[in-house]
């Protein structure tokens, strides 16, 4: 078997796995808000437009792939065969991050900065430790496939992406503020925001 074939096959069952646990926790999430409606305004016209239309091209741009390489084939980079491999494992590595990091969210999971109507403070497990885990491992999964497929277009287009989600951030995290006051406010003072790390209080 070719080895652009394996990576392809690859690439299609690590794809399918995330799709799989994302539409999964998100399905749970709504039926047990009873398909609460939520508003994507605050975000900004700026960012609601441009995070989803850049989201969108980098599935387009996994999907080509996997339908058939030679689509990105214009995109090429020239990387070895290990890196390739170490990219398979990042993306491999990154799916039972996902799953913990929805577990952990429960009901709480939404696709935008709001919170919902019976929103609860989440500081367990991955969020003990970052406050925004789940784009912690969004990067990751870009930089897998990046090295997984070898494209320089689903690498750029995923770096505006991850650009758009950090600029996201101020916005989510003034939104925790308000509704959840000192509680957040302390637990921004003792938690990085997206590398893990030991905090020290001053003295």
């Amino acid at each position: 078997m070719e080895t652009e074939l394996i990576f392809r096959i690859i690439s299609i069952g690590l794809f399918a796995c995330l799709v799989c646990i994302g539409f999964y926790h998100r399905f749970r999430a709504d039926k047990s808000n009873d398909n609460e409606k939520l508003s994507r305004n605050e975000e900004g016209w700026f960012i609601l437009i441009t995070l989803r239309l850049f989201g969108f091209i980098v599935w387009i741009g996994l999907i080509l792939y996997m339908i058939n390489p030679n689509l990105l084939s214009w995109s090429y980079l020239p990387l070895p065969v290990w890196l390739r491999w170490l990219g398979a494992g990042i993306v491999t590595l990154s799916i039972p991050l996902m799953h913990w990091m929805f577990k952990s969210l429960g009901n709480n999971v939404t696709d935008t900065v709001v919170t919902r109507k019976h929103h609860s403070m989440v500081t367990n497990d991955p969020y003990h430790y970052v406050r925004h885990p789940m784009y912690c491992i969004v990067f990751l999964l870009l930089t897998g496939f990046m090295l997984l497929t070898t494209s320089w277009f689903i690498a750029s287009t995923g770096f505006i992406t991850m650009l758009l989600l950090i600029m996201r951030t101020s916005i989510e995290e003034r939104n925790l503020l308000l509704r959840f006051g000192k509680t957040y406010e302390d637990y921004k003072a003792h938690t990085n925001k997206f590398i893990p790390g030991i905090r020290f209080k001053k003295t």
